[in-house]
């Protein structure tokens, strides 16, 4: 039975393991390490500014025992010039107790030096490696950030990426429809040149007024090639030729009026 709880335990820790490293973000894991760094540091130097403290304290209480054991030992002074043997016994004894508490505060005022140093050099110490973490997280958020920025760009462009098919099959849709409407302006085209479909604004021309079109003005081309040929080989050019037209013309119609002239004189 013990085997089969075990085993349970442990398949239950694979399944939580892998949903938590789904949802865990590097970075946010970093930055909440860093955090308790920082936190574990100033609870170290809450530590040095406690000893140090108790050590200040020790100093003052030092102090005040070192001015009683002289105010002792001028009242013994004192007492021995008025000849007071006893007195001065006292304050004597009295002075002999503070240097004994003087005694066991410098004990306990050198222990605290002590652990102050220690802390000290181990908030130095952590304070080092706190910083050398922070610059290592940042590097290692920026890397991760690139590497995710990466990897989402090229599951984009191949198409593997859940958050971009959309896109993909969007961008699939606008092609589709393109060439759909390129094939359609296309054929519209040749059935309005093939006289199949009218064009309501006449602006249009069927295949065999283009073609003749064509031809005229080739037609026309040839015979300005020709004519310039002519010009550049010494015979009449295409403005001697037109002229000699015009001339012809106006011997025709002289030649009409006599006619005309004549056959009016015959019938008088």
């Amino acid at each position: 039975m013990s085997g089969v709880m075990k085993r349970m335990k442990l398949i239950f820790q694979a399944k939580a393991n892998k949903a938590l490293d789904k949802y865990e973000d590097p970075r946010e894991t970093l930055d909440l390490s860093y955090q308790k760094q920082l936190e574990l540091l100033q609870k170290v130097r809450r530590g040095v500014a406690d000893v140090a403290t108790s050590r200040k304290r020790l100093e003052l209480q030092m102090k005040q025992l070192q001015d009683q054991s002289d105010k002792h030992e001028t009242q013994a002074r004192r007492a021995l010039e008025v000849g007071r043997e006893d007195l001065a016994r006292e304050a004597l004894s009295r002075r002999g107790g503070i240097q004994q508490q003087i005694t066991d505060l410098q004990t306990q005022y050198a222990q605290l030096q002590t652990e102050e140093e220690k802390l000290t050099r181990a908030s130095q110490s952590l304070q080092a490696k706190v910083d050398a973490f922070r610059t290592k997280k940042e590097t290692i958020k920026a890397t991760y950030t690139a590497a995710e920025a990466t990897t989402r760009i090229g599951e984009a462009f191949s198409g593997i990426s859940e958050e971009m098919s959309d896109v993909g099959m969007a961008i699939q849709r606008a092609e589709d429809k393109t060439l759909q409407l390129q094939a359609r302006g296309s054929a519209i085209d040749e059935l309005l040149a093939s006289g199949a479909l009218n064009d309501p604004t006449g602006m249009a021309k069927d295949d065999i007024t283009t073609e003749l079109e064509r031809l005229s003005s080739g037609s026309d081309v040839d015979n300005q090639l020709e004519a310039m040929k002519r010009e550049l080989s010494g015979g009449p050019s295409a403005k001697q030729i037109e002229a000699g037209k015009n001339v012809g013309n106006a011997s025709n119609d002289a030649v009409s009026d006599a006619e005309e002239v004549r056959k009016e004189g015959e019938a008088r």
